[in-house]
């Protein structure tokens, strides 16, 4: 009984303005609201630009709402985590542990992605650290620089021409009307079987023009030709 009596007496010790006093919720406070707004805010004027050059600049396949979305967010993420590791030492050294351990299994569909994902996190970094200039100054040069480059004019058309020959004539005729018809070409592969044979020819088209494919179907000895739309990475 008398050791119930001390337990709820120190119990009893405890009120709230303890709870308050603790050095846990005195460390909350230590921040400014105005800076992180601002900070915030910049960061994701900066993450809507990322994702407008993206959108602008993606030449790939099948383009990604998810991916450029998560360009903003990533920006806005980073820049938090920044603002709170630069306000506590030891709140940074827990971060690095915490982060430590984290393990991204998304898919990378095309390289360019991986300069955008790392343009998010160096954004949010460098506004976080509160070097608000260098992040807009920086981030408007490599956007220009990715736009450029992106669009910039084409001059040669890569091609990928499947050609299956019933012989030897067949396949020197080919030849002769592909090496006058473009600007280069390269035999990739030639394929030999009981029906004939299989050309896979890279050829660099002197314009936009593919009406030399026509001609060659119709020559003698070729039964079937495909033109494919090449750029070194995928085929469409």
């Amino acid at each position: 009984m008398h050791m119930l009596t001390i337990f709820y007496n120190t119990a009893n010790q405890f009120t709230m303005n303890d709870i308050f006093k603790s050095s846990f919720l005195e460390s909350v406070t230590q921040f400014s609201v105005i800076d992180v707004l601002i900070g915030m805010l910049f960061s994701m004027i900066i993450g809507l630009f990322i994702f407008l050059v993206y959108k602008k600049s993606f030449s790939g396949v099948m383009y990604s709402s998810s991916f450029s979305l998560s360009l903003i967010g990533l920006s806005l993420v980073t820049t938090l985590v920044i603002m709170a590791v630069t306000s506590n030492v030891v709140l940074s050294l827990g971060m690095v542990g915490a982060l430590s351990i984290v393990r991204f299994r998304a898919a990378i569909k095309e390289p360019i992605e991986i300069v955008f994902l790392f343009w998010a996190i160096a954004a949010g970094i460098v506004v976080g650290a509160g070097l608000i200039p260098l992040a807009v100054i920086g981030s408007l040069i490599i956007g220009a620089v990715l736009v450029i480059t992106a669009n910039r004019k084409i001059r040669e058309n890569p091609y990928i021409l499947v050609c299956n020959c019933t012989d030897e004539t067949a396949e020197a005729a080919v030849m002769k009307l592909v090496a006058d018809s473009v600007q280069r070409y390269s035999v990739k592969t030639k394929m030999i079987h009981e029906n004939g044979m299989e050309l896979t020819v890279e050829i660099r088209t002197k314009d936009a023009s593919t009406a030399f494919v026509n001609r060659i179907s119709e020559i003698e000895g070729v039964s079937a030709t495909t033109l494919v739309s090449y750029n070194g990475e995928y085929m469409s």
